[in-house]
């Protein structure tokens, strides 16, 4: 198609079928059946909408769904424009949103997307529409470069994007209109401790705080980073372990953000030299609820405030699900079936320790048993658990907490964490008088366990007496289930696998999966995380290694031949199953023999 030759109007149904039958991707038959259909005569539907609700699949090979993103991409290709997946981590909307008002973006139905010296990228749906390109080339001085995006993204972002854009900006200047001296949110903390209206007032505010969230809550964020800097602020979400910077926020706006989520959480407001912990609950925008916990730090410029996101389903999830295999769960029920004794769970913070500990808890909490735990912070509350957190300003910390605990008539005690000498003699005395206890200790793997509880003073005898078992954790990225591709080994790979399973001796798969990247995954090829563990069960042999001069290698290599998988080797078997990569076992897999 030539582009002179295309006269300037909108994209309309009979024409996007007949392209589709045209390039034999839809039967004329079906596409009969669909304009005899007076329902899709509506004109305020995009025609790529419509042929969406269809379902239909290609007739050409490989016979993908022809959904909506299928269809877009086609027809970008059909006219000879980029097609684009809008993703909003990687746009920064107050520079998009500066290119045009509002106003023009929805009367064309167009959506900046990148903004650059040289050049404007606009996304459309309507290819056909070329009136305003002009127009905007000469107001901008730019070149304007023209992209293909699905008319929902464009619709929907074009409202979120302006939405929050004119939020911040009138949050701004009124920050600027009460200056005197210093910024006017300081202002209005101040007035905060007198006036509690200070947040409801700023409605820009409650806006931006609760698109954050829900932005938050869909793009499967377990953390929300917000911080200040010396000009501006910066927001993070971590996603499958992996910090992504979303959005640059004036400090005015930041500060008055964090005052507004601290109201929430019932901190106190006025206090920004110490920090604060605090907790909030929240739904998405599908009525489900999310709690959140909070944790602020005074920084050079300014509170850092991060926001651990807790959905309560991963309190219900089967074993499986973590990445237990069938041998590493019946070890583990072999341990927490016990009715005495200490079970420890090691890794480093962010490992998925207590993600476990809480599902191992809820499969325990019968109502014949009582469960107790104490922690720092509660992470989530659990209807099922007493729980008890760790109040250091009144002096209760956990060797208290568990003296506490013992007086309650507890059979199992959740210890949230072993940091001193005092809080594991308390564990060891209430494993000693009857309880099954179970706590986290920070180690690299589950040998380094019973060392480090040597290294914070605990007698051998104590450690043999009352020691069931522990279990090291890392958490892996899994491979996106819609995009992962199959190939064989390539050299370096195999030296990779010899790498990982040394010293054990384990044959090579033929192939492996390699992470792609589609829509579902936002081309990142993972989507999730899944725990690989090794668990180290106490045996009479093991015990009679643990003397005050207990080295690691010993313990270590005697674990692994009565039956301890490493967890290299358990992240392998992952990677044999095309669960996850070789790459990110590596990563967060210690090497045999390091302690």
């Amino acid at each position: 198609m030539g582009r002179q030759e295309i006269r300037e109007h909108k994209l309309t149904l009979s024409e996007v079928l007949d392209m589709l039958v045209a390039d034999g991707m839809v039967g004329k038959a079906d596409v009969e059946a669909l304009t005899a259909d007076k329902r899709t005569r509506r004109h305020d539907v995009h025609p790529l909408v419509v042929a969406a609700g269809q379902k239909w699949k290609s007739l050409m090979p490989p016979h993908q769904a022809l959904h909506l993103e299928a269809l877009t991409e086609w027809l970008a290709g059909r006219v000879g424009l980029e097609y684009i997946h809008i993703d909003p981590l990687k746009i920064d909307f107050s520079a998009v949103t500066d290119v045009m008002s509002d106003e023009y973006a929805t009367r064309f139905a167009i959506l900046p997307v990148q903004v650059t010296k040289e050049e404007v990228v606009v996304a459309t749906a309507e290819p056909f529409l070329r009136a305003w390109e002009d127009v905007l080339k000469h107001l901008l001085r730019k070149n304007i470069r023209r992209v293909v995006a699905t008319p929902v993204d464009i619709s929907r972002y074009l409202v979120e994007f302006y939405n929050l854009a004119r939020s911040v900006k009138k949050a701004t200047q009124g920050g600027r209109q009460g200056a005197s001296g210093q910024s006017s949110f300081e202002q209005l903390v101040e007035m905060g401790k007198t006036n509690r209206q200070f947040d409801a007032n700023d409605q820009h505010i409650v806006n931006i705080v609760d698109w954050l969230w829900q932005y938050a809550f869909e793009q499967r964020a377990s953390d929300i980073h917000i911080e200040p800097r010396r000009e501006l602020g910066f927001v993070r979400f971590r996603i499958d372990g992996v910090l992504h910077q979303v959005y640059q926020i004036p400090m005015a706006v930041m500060n008055a953000m964090t005052s507004r989520i601290k109201v929430l959480g019932r901190m106190d407001v006025v206090e920004k030299r110490r920090p604060q912990d605090g907790r909030i609950k929240t739904r998405t925008a599908e009525g489900q609820e999310v709690e959140l916990r909070l944790s602020t730090l005074p920084t050079a410029f300014g509170e850092k405030l991060v926001m651990r996101i807790f959905d309560p389903s991963v309190l219900v999830r089967d074993f499986s699900e973590l990445g237990f295999s069938e041998e590493d769960l019946a070890r583990w029920r072999q341990m927490t079936a016990q009715p005495n004794g200490i079970i420890l769970v090691t890794g480093p913070t962010g490992s998925g320790k207590t993600t476990t500990l809480y599902s191992t808890l809820k499969s325990l909490a019968t109502p014949e048993v009582n469960v107790c735990t104490i922690e720092d912070p509660i992470e989530m509350v659990e209807p099922a658990f007493n729980q008890m957190q760790v109040q250091h300003n009144i002096e209760l910390d956990f060797a208290d907490g568990v003296r506490a605990l013992m007086r309650q008539d507890p059979d199992i005690i959740m210890v949230g964490e072993i940091r001193d000498f005092e809080t594991a003699d308390m564990a060891i005395q209430a494993a000693l008088t009857g309880h099954l206890v179970l706590s986290t200790l920070h180690t690299n793997d589950a040998a380094s366990a019973i060392t480090r509880l040597l290294d914070l003073g605990v007698a051998p005898y104590m450690i043999n007496a009352t020691l069931l078992g522990v279990m090291g954790q890392r958490l892996v990225r899994t491979l996106c289930p819609h995009c992962k591709q199959p190939q064989p080994l390539r050299t370096e790979e195999k030296e990779q696998w010899d790498h990982l399973v040394a010293p054990w001796k384990s044959s090579r798969p033929a192939q492996l999966q390699h992470q792609t990247g589609c829509l579902e995954c936002r081309m990142t090829g993972y989507t999730g995380r899944i725990g690989i563990y090794e668990i180290l069960l106490m045996s009479p042999e093991l015990r009679r290694l643990i003397t005050p001069a207990t080295d690691v290698a010993p313990i270590r290599e005697l674990a692994s031949r009565e039956g301890m998988k490493p967890l290299r080797i358990s992240g392998a078997m992952k990677v044999a199953a095309g669960v996850t990569t070789l790459d990110e076992v590596i990563k967060v897999a210690p090497p045999a023999g390091q302690a």
